[in-house]
């Protein structure tokens, strides 16, 4: 028997309304939008080199499930991620950042030098996180807290 495809039609949706058209590449680096058989999304495939995808793995890393650094939140993430002075562009630069500062944090708009001491403070902090917590802050595609928590249990 071959299934047949139905139609539904949408009560609320206008008569004129046109169907939205997925985008085929990246609006932020150029990059091919492909969407995977088994997936419901499309995905950029610039991988890190992509500037929208860089800032969201930073932002997920720093998160509360992930390593919770108090004081570095999105904004912060990707203020230091445009920063020429004060580039975070990966992981490893949210634990050099307090060396590689020179004071200039706390002479930006909206910083001094205590929130400045407290941020690096908060970072020094959460140099050491369970194993669950780094696996999945590493945001590694289909591995979320229950998965990193079974992992790191096995490991």
């Amino acid at each position: 028997m071959i299934p047949q495809i139905v139609s539904v039609v949408d009560p609320d949706r206008p008569d004129r309304a046109e169907p939205f058209v997925f985008p085929t590449v990246c609006p932020v680096c150029g990059s091919e939008a492909v969407r995977e058989p088994a997936d419901a999304v499309r995905r950029c495939t610039g991988g890190i080199a992509c500037p929208a995808q860089a800032i969201e793995k930073l932002r997920h890393f720093v998160s509360r499930a992930a390593f919770d650094i108090e004081g570095l939140g999105a904004k912060q993430v990707e203020a230091f991620y445009a920063d020429p002075e004060l580039t975070v562009r990966e992981p490893a630069d949210i634990f050099t950042l307090a060396t590689r500062d020179e004071g200039r944090l706390a002479a930006r708009d909206g910083w001094g030098p205590r929130s400045a001491e407290n941020l690096f403070a908060a970072i020094e902090a959460r140099r050491h996180v369970p194993l669950a917590r780094l696996i999945f802050a590493l945001g590694i595609r289909h591995v979320g807290e229950v998965a990193a928590g079974t992992l790191a249990r096995h490991y």
